[in-house]
């Protein structure tokens, strides 16, 4: 039987697993051992299964299949960050990364394939959009990146950033299913506070966030503060523009009573000056936003874009808190092996 007119195995509840089980004269306690399998102990198939019998792994092989991503490369920066390009059931490649530092270790994990929102500075928006994950693909990189900071760093992961390649947002319902299995307690168990998702902006989909409710934290990318600027290099803004953004993110917060994070790439002589920086302040304070993450822009080969001169970061920086604005700047981390910031575009080895 081909792997594509089997069902995959894990969009089966435990409950559907347990009655598949009784109707096929098996115990039930067999279902929670297959469960266990394939969220806990990350199986990669059936016959990974070591407490199940040879017989009732070669059932399930017939009947299911177990597409879980496997680890195709790995590479080692010189600061610690890991980067894993994974390969999918069908063969496509997608990037995810581990970041360390002393208090916290970070998966930035991918939502899709490639990404169709071609934002000018991103290497992901310069490849085709291939299709979405599946939620149980989502989670598979978490599993296997929670593994490489255990043996790596003897500590498991403490947050999670939807921050590789694609845009979450348009994978609205497999990132949310993704992110109840990585909480759930039959999942990792990870509480939805330490898990962040960021958007370059889809304000119909920010508002379903605000009526759905969610308990992770939000944060937009948004890089320009005027209209002009961010149509520029993030061609999403001609559809979802700041005003629409600041009404959706207002709407959000009003259902949630969360704040947000804005993400605010510096780039040389495009969005750097202190004219860039009050019209930030403004937007800021039109928004219940916690912070801004001024991000070090690293540089990639479609792009000609530059990383300002430190002297110039300082100054954005200091008129930020001037204003009260509650700003930090986030040090790029991993840019030795294309593992920064805007740099996922599977050129691993």
């Amino acid at each position: 039987m081909e792997n594509s007119v089997k069902q995959n195995i894990r969009h089966l509840s435990l409950p559907m697993l347990e009655q598949y089980f009784a109707d096929n004269g098996e115990k039930k306690f067999r279902a929670k051992q297959v469960y266990e399998w394939i969220w806990l102990k990350g199986a990669n198939n059936f016959d990974d299964m070591l407490n199940v019998s040879k017989e009732l792994r070669g059932r399930l092989s017939e009947h299911f299949s177990l597409p879980a991503i496997s680890i195709d490369t790995i590479q080692y920066s010189a600061d610690g960050t890991i980067k894993s390009r994974f390969k999918t059931f069908d063969n496509h490649l997608i990037e995810g990364v581990l970041i360390p530092t002393e208090e916290r270790k970070t998966a930035c994990v991918s939502s899709q394939i490639g990404c169709s929102l071609t934002c000018k500075f991103c290497a992901t928006g310069y490849m085709a959009r291939v299709r979405n994950l599946s939620y149980d693909e989502i989670y598979d990189q978490v599993m296997l990146i929670n593994k490489q900071s255990i043996e790596t760093y003897n500590q498991k992961l403490s947050n999670i950033v939807f921050m590789g390649m694609g845009e979450p947002l348009l994978n609205y319902s497999n990132v949310l299913k993704a992110i109840e299995r990585i909480s759930a307690e039959d999942g990792l168990g990870m509480s939805q506070r330490r898990i962040t998702v960021s958007t370059a902006g889809v304000a119909k989909m920010i508002k379903k966030l605000g009526d759905d409710n969610v308990r992770f934290k939000l944060a937009l990318s948004l890089h320009a503060a005027n209209d002009k600027k961010r149509n520029e290099i993030m061609p999403v803004n001609e559809s979802n523009n700041i005003a629409a953004l600041i009404e959706a993110l207002n709407y959000y917060y009003k259902k949630t009573k969360q704040s947000v994070t804005f993400e605010y790439i510096l780039f040389q002589n495009f969005n750097d000056s202190l004219k860039d920086a009050e019209e930030l302040v403004k937007i800021y304070r039109r928004v219940p936003a916690d912070l801004i993450n001024l991000i070090e822009y690293n540089p990639i080969d479609a792009s000609n874009f530059s990383k300002p001169e430190d002297d110039k970061v300082e100054a954005f920086m200091q008129y930020l808190e001037a204003n009260k604005v509650n700003a930090r700047l986030r040090r790029s981390r991993g840019k030795d092996i294309d593992a920064a910031c805007g740099q996922l575009a599977n050129k691993g080895n």
